[in-house]
């Protein structure tokens, strides 16, 4: 072979293998990022080609699909009752993605989680269309509906959660928003709607799931932690014996008195007289008693400063970690920087409510493969001990004082022993903003506690004298409770 020739065929050569190692690197090294680049309208086509699974509550779809007309996207998704489900099911949009549950379980969804290969593989051989597999939830639809409605015009949230298990009831949050109107690619109208809902034009922020996503002051269901803390540190032993809390009570190193609401019996109140009137000077005095640290530790076995996962992330509610005597006083009654999302208020009472063991919780029961076959079945994981079963059980015994006969009357349910805490959060520059109306509560029946929640209400057309947590939150939280309890029926 001539020098000239020779020369062409080593080129050609290392052209050949050029294109070889390029092909292998994008095949297998850039692949990942190839399908997840938002540009590669391949993936969107192929995702939505075909319906995909849905979302179940009580044995029923919340979520459907649609053929789309003068689109190469060929279905879209729907919702039943979007604006209700959307804190569950999320959306999943042509043109805008998805998030919640139609993110973290797209995967089955659309057929394509790796637990589904056989079953893909055996659609190519037969020549059967690909489908999405089911997502089903733990959600009851009659509590479910319950919040919803219960909040009305309102902005705010709930969370429910089933003591024993876990396993999450409701998750509502309003305003609220409608999947259904953006689901598709539309500039003509799924992209005005998307628009119209995001914050920079609705200072409501329908899209924000208040039950998971926002943090609040907790205020005085707060003392429900601080009483805990009490309880399993051995500052109190008997919740009726009296505290020496002197009336005024001056925060440590400071001159500054710890205020209660109104003229209580508050001087050397018992534990369960201070959580049913609401004393901020006795659970002030004990969270500084206590300690920032002993206060941190039992926070944060009741899920604080930690993200939940359930699957979709509940951000992390914080328990603050550098505070000095009087600014761990104002943590412990829900003030200063402690800051809580209702999930996390909702699991404190759980905690309660089951004999001191908290549960992880959870919202999907199980994963379904088209055929409906179950590929995954969630099993419930106790999460920490805040408490022993013996002081669980005298919190209990207090949380049901305050339904009986102090600030949480209006959540009393005829024939089911109902304990609670009413908290009212001021915030604000100079707490200038209308305070947060709150709850927590559980219900119990002769066959145990089926039902924990919380509610927190921002605001309300209520002047600001009037806004509490007993008369805002507390028969939101009674209708969530009793809708669980006549399930169970």
């Amino acid at each position: 072979m001539n020098k000239p020739v020779r020369r062409i065929a080593i080129f050609c050569g290392l052209l050949i293998l050029t294109l070889l190692i390029r092909d292998n690197w994008l095949q297998y090294v850039e692949a990942g990022d190839l399908q997840e680049n938002s540009k590669n309208r391949r993936i969107t086509i192929e995702r939505y080609a075909q319906p995909r699974g849905d979302i179940i509550v009580d044995g029923k779809s919340i979520t459907g699909s649609a053929k789309t007309n003068g689109s190469d996207y060929a279905y879209k998704r729907t919702y039943k009752n979007g604006p209700m489900w959307a804190p569950v099911t999320g959306y999943a949009s042509q043109a805008f993605g998805a998030n919640l549950l139609e993110s973290v379980e797209d995967g089955i969804l659309t057929g394509n989680d790796d637990r589904l290969f056989f079953r893909r593989t055996l659609d190519m051989i037969t020549g059967e269309k690909k489908e999405g597999g089911n997502v089903v939830t733990t959600l009851n639809g009659a509590a479910q509906k319950a919040a919803f409605e219960g909040l009305g015009s309102k902005k705010g949230a709930v969370a429910a959660i089933d003591p024993s298990t876990g396993a999450i009831l409701a998750l509502a949050s309003t305003p609220s928003y409608d999947p259904s109107s953006f689901a598709g690619n539309s500039t003509k109208t799924d992209t005005p709607a998307w628009q119209k809902l995001q914050k920079a034009k609705n200072p409501d922020d329908p899209m924000l799931n208040r039950a998971l996503r926002e943090t609040y002051p907790p205020g005085s269901t707060f003392k429900v932690v601080t009483a805990a803390a009490a309880l399993e540190h051995g500052l109190v032993g008997n919740p009726d014996d009296k505290t020496e809390t002197p009336l005024p009570w001056v925060m440590p190193n400071t001159r500054t008195e710890l205020k209660n609401d109104g003229p209580l019996p508050c001087k050397n109140a018992t534990l369960r007289e201070a959580l049913r009137v609401s004393c901020n000077t006795v659970f002030g005095k004990a969270g500084a008693d206590l300690g920032k640290d002993k206060m941190k530790e039992t926070a944060e076995k009741f899920g604080f400063n930690s993200e939940q996962f359930v699957p979709v992330r509940s951000s992390a509610s914080v328990w603050p970690t550098e505070m000095d005597a009087p600014q761990t006083a104002l943590s412990s009654i829900g003030q200063f920087e402690t800051a809580t999302t209702p999930l996390q208020m909702a699991m404190v009472a759980a905690a309660v409510a089951n004999d001191g063991k908290l549960m992880q919780p959870y919202m999907v029961d199980s994963l379904q493969a088209p055929d409906l076959n179950v590929i995954e079945k969630h099993e419930p994981n106790e999460m920490s001990r805040p408490l022993s079963e013996e002081n669980a059980q005298k919190l209990q015994s207090m949380m049901e004082t305050v339904v009986d006969s102090g600030t949480g009357r209006n959540a009393k349910i005829n024939g089911v022993k109902v304990g609670g805490k009413t908290g009212t959060a001021q915030h604000g520059v100079d707490n200038s903003e209308k305070p947060y109306a709150w709850f927590i509560s559980y219900a119990k029946t002769d066959s145990g506690s089926p039902v924990a929640v919380a509610v927190v209400v921002e605001d309300s057309d209520a002047s600001r004298g009037d806004i509490s947590g007993g008369g805002l939150a507390a028969p939101i939280a009674k209708a969530v409770m009793q809708a669980v309890v006549d399930s169970k029926k």
